[in-house]
């Protein structure tokens, strides 16, 4: 007799949940660079809290999502982290762990809910995009919320970019900001292949710099990324393995 029984269903898989620690209440703004393609965004967040010295105050966890976890001289941390000072108006975030863009709505979710318990009123993603550029196209450009223009880039010479759209964890930061009274940019520039692109980062320091008065040299960071190179080289390599359905596939047009 024929066996009629079916096959056991595949498990659902569970969507990721991320946790937030924190020690301090963070700023008023949050400054973030995320592990993306060229990694500028995240080199240009990490010099800002080696040079501005700020200590971390908080950290996120994930369930559900293949995780890193980075080591320095022996000692491990967290892939994602929060650092601020009493005496600087930004808190920054360094997220090393490459988010697919299939989750990044969970993670963007989860964060806002974090910003809203802790009156965080602004947000500011630091990135890189692979688009095809010219040399008089090094420069940084905004996207940004009405409110966060108003508030931060009338007296700055960082222009805005043409046309176009984003996407992945940056794109859902964005999205948020114009449903609701937090504001939001994204900070953007060219970038090239190579990890880190130095030049990129700069660039995007430059700019935060300016918007937020941080006073920031960026002198010493060709030397920094020199310092953290190998690091970044093989967290390239992770977010270069990562299939091209996950990769965010920004599109934006100069």
């Amino acid at each position: 007799m024929a066996d009629d029984a079916s096959p056991p269903a595949p498990k659902a898989r569970r969507d990721p949940e991320f946790r937030f620690s924190h020690d301090a209440n963070p700023s008023d703004a949050l400054v973030c660079g995320f592990s993306e393609f060229g990694l500028a965004g995240l080199t240009a967040a990490d010099f800002l809290v080696d040079h501005l010295e700020l200590e971390q105050s908080g950290h996120v966890a994930v369930d559900g999502l293949p995780a890193i976890t980075p080591f320095e001289n022996g000692t491990p941390r967290h892939h994602t982290r929060f650092f601020s000072k009493p005496d600087v108006d930004v808190t920054v975030l360094v997220g090393e762990l490459f988010v697919p863009v299939s989750v990044s709505a969970a993670l963007s979710d989860a964060l806002s809910s974090w910003l809203d318990e802790n009156g965080v009123r602004e947000t500011a993603v630091l990135s890189g995009v692979p688009v095809a550029h010219g040399p008089d196209e090094h420069r940084t450009f905004y996207v940004a919320t009405d409110d966060y223009r108003e508030a931060r880039l009338t007296e700055t010479d960082v222009p805005p970019m043409g046309n176009g759209f984003l996407d992945g964890l940056k794109a859902e930061l964005l999205a948020q900001g114009i449903d609701s009274d937090r504001r939001a940019c994204v900070f953007t520039t060219p970038v090239h292949a190579q990890a880190p692109d130095v030049e990129a980062a700069i660039r995007l320091v430059d700019a935060v710099s300016g918007v937020y008065d941080l006073d920031v040299d960026t002198g010493p960071l060709e030397a920094f990324a020199e310092e953290v190179a190998q690091h970044y080289a093989e967290l390239s390599e992770r977010v270069e393995r990562a299939a091209d359905e996950e990769r965010p596939d920004d599109r934006m047009y100069m």
